[in-house]
């Protein structure tokens, strides 16, 4: 499905990335395999994931280049794309996959440990996807694969900075795919679920934090990419501004924020109108104080 392609997947040399990248290949992409080779919180540099990624996909006779850059740096971000570029003349996807996490309650956060994982996720997201679309202008082609995570389109403990950035990466995509429809350019996001390296930082202090990684540590990485490689193909032509979900054998489509329901008072409101009036009508249409897990509480299929 992805003949005569030529992919960056970002965050390329573990877990998710790395299987998006293998799978990539065994459907014909010529791959840019991007990873800084960091820690789970982001900090170090190793070349070796990256290139260890490459050699795999060489040894099954695909073609692929390493790339060390980085996704938060502007310019890093460029040299990316631009790899692309110099060794196989073309980029038809980018797959923004690259992440660290720096988990902590929201009332203990630094603020390095907010802008980290910003930096990473959602200035990364753009960088890179900035960087490839006047080429998928100009060509009149391109697809864009943006993971964001149900920490930010339901919400999860201790991961504030994670989940902003991981829904503001949905406005992004979403307005991606408006601005470059008009070039046959799509972007969709995944919230993967999958055990990973950085899924293994998650704490287990609790009886139910416990439960959670069991559950999590039986829904592979591999899992997350056939639908990747399809929406990065032409097969996908129709599908763009989505937000989907994997979890094992299953696939998800999530709904987007669109108004519920509304009041209207001719004259206008008053402080006192909307405790009286308004909240008890919206109301019902709430939505709960609820987590991930409390949403994806069954066993994975």
């Amino acid at each position: 499905m992805m003949e005569n392609k030529v992919v960056v997947v970002t965050g390329a040399g573990n877990g998710i990335g790395r299987d998006i990248a293998l799978a990539m290949a065994a459907e014909g992409a010529k791959v840019v395999v991007n990873d800084l080779g960091t820690s789970g919180s982001g900090e170090g540099s190793d070349a070796g994931p990256a290139q260890a990624v490459v050699n795999e996909i060489r040894a099954a006779g695909g073609e692929a280049v390493a790339s060390t850059e980085s996704v938060s740096e502007w310019n890093a971000a460029n040299r990316i794309v631009q790899a692309a570029l110099d060794h196989f003349g073309r980029i038809d996807g980018v797959v923004n996959n690259a992440g660290i996490l720096r988990d902590r309650m929201f009332f203990r956060m630094s603020p390095g440990e907010w802008k980290a994982v910003i930096d990473v996720h959602l200035n990364g997201s753009f960088y890179v996807a900035r960087a490839a679309a006047n080429h998928f202008k100009e060509q009149g082609s391109g697809a864009y694969l943006h993971m964001t995570s149900t920490s930010g389109l339901i919400g999860n403990f201790g991961q504030t900075n994670y989940a902003a950035a991981k829904l503001g990466i949905v406005g992004l995509s979403r307005n991606i795919a408006l601005d470059m429809q008009r070039y046959n350019v799509r972007s969709n996001c995944i919230a993967p679920f999958a055990w990973s390296r950085l899924i293994g930082t998650i704490p287990t202090e609790t009886p139910e934090e416990k439960q959670r990684v069991e559950r999590m540590k039986r829904m592979e990485t591999a899992k997350i990419a056939p639908l990747v490689v399809y929406l990065c193909s032409d097969a996908a032509k129709g599908v763009s501004g989505q937000i989907f979900t994997v979890r094992a054998n299953e696939i998800f489509l999530f709904n987007q924020i669109r108004p519920m329901r509304g009041v209207h008072r001719s004259e206008g409101w008053t402080p006192q109108t909307v405790a009286d009036h308004a909240m008890p009508a919206l109301k019902a249409g709430f939505t709960p104080l609820e987590r991930s897990a409390d949403v994806f509480c069954w066993d994975p299929i």
